[in-house]
């Protein structure tokens, strides 16, 4: 299946692994760039030395291209952006900010620039700064959300800008693919389905919880702070809640958290950890390889977008 975003980025299939903290690392980047999509590598508040190291050992696993994606807020980007740049990373997707002041540097390397934005105004920004696409990513994904659905986001996003769009947030099948098409993109972004993969590091109990899951399971605190986080209910989530509720601070609210993502992933926490994914959670039933998903899910909406052509 090709689009403006394989041939751009020399993909086989139009399909993005999430840059995801503690779980995007260099064994689940290359697993997915071998099986034909994009790998991402997440930097997220590591020293740039490790973004260095899981680079080189992601290329010892794939010659397929691998992406880095950058979190603006993490005071060591500006470190990173220099060691994507001293690597020659081909890709970087960004988020938590606005890439401009690295755009110079990343456009005379060729360094492809495709940031994360919840809303029309923040996909028009970056297409006039330079950005080679966008992820309109909406709330249904896990983590930091935005406050608009992927339904709504998408379209808007595909028709404000000229440069290719990629749904994020709700998709985890070849059906979630299809329809991502209809609404105007060229490729998609997968987080939660990835988190299962089986060659993904992260602790089988954290994993258990996904593949277990309802479509009620998930829920998103922090909505008093203006950073709301989508994750799997557990006891950490409800007792966060409540505090809110009562007009908890920020302070009191951030030491509840502290470290709960690393506790998740790898100690497996989920009494207190956070156990961050989609409401797609509920549709993903199996571990699988990255290439069983990428293929299976590839399949499926190939069908799919068959059936509509024969119409």
């Amino acid at each position: 299946m090709k689009t403006r975003v394989t041939e751009l980025l020399g993909i086989t299939y139009p399909i993005f692994q999430g840059g995801m903290a503690w779980v995007a690392e260099h064994h689940l980047a290359a697993a997915v760039s071998a099986a034909g999509g994009l790998g991402i590598i997440a930097a997220a508040s590591a020293p740039a030395e490790v973004v260095r190291s899981e680079i080189r050992k992601a290329r010892e696993l794939t010659d397929k291209p691998v992406g880095v994606n950058i979190m603006l807020m993490n005071p060591n980007a500006p470190e990173v952006a220099k060691v994507v740049l001293e690597e020659g990373v081909g890709i970087v997707t960004t988020g938590a900010g606005n890439p401009a002041k690295f755009m110079k540097e990343f456009k005379e390397a060729g360094v492809k620039v495709i940031p994360v934005v919840a809303s029309v105004a923040m996909a028009k920004m970056m297409e006039r700064c330079g950005a080679d696409g966008v992820i309109a990513e909406g709330m249904e994904s896990g983590g930091h959300i935005g406050s608009t659905t992927t339904m709504c986001l998408v379209p808007q996003v595909a028709d404000a800008v000229k440069i290719p769009v990629i749904a994020a947030g709700g998709v985890g099948d070849g059906r979630g693919i299809a329809a991502s098409f209809m609404l105007g993109a060229e490729a998609v972004q997968i987080g939660t389905r990835f988190v299962t993969a089986k060659e993904s590091i992260v602790h089988t109990n954290y994993k258990e919880k996904i593949l277990k899951a309802k479509d009620i399971d998930s829920e998103v605190t922090g909505m008093s702070t203006g950073h709301p986080i989508r994750q799997i209910r557990n006891q950490m989530s409800r007792e966060y809640l409540r505090l809110e509720k009562e007009g908890a601070g920020l302070e009191e609210l951030e030491q509840l958290t502290l470290g709960s993502l690393r506790r998740a992933v790898m100690d497996g926490d989920v009494v207190n950890g956070t156990l961050m994914a989609g409401q797609i959670a509920g549709l993903i039933r199996k571990e699988q390889t990255c290439r069983e998903i990428i293929e299976e899910m590839m399949e499926e909406a190939a069908g799919l977008l068959g059936e509509r052509d024969r119409c």
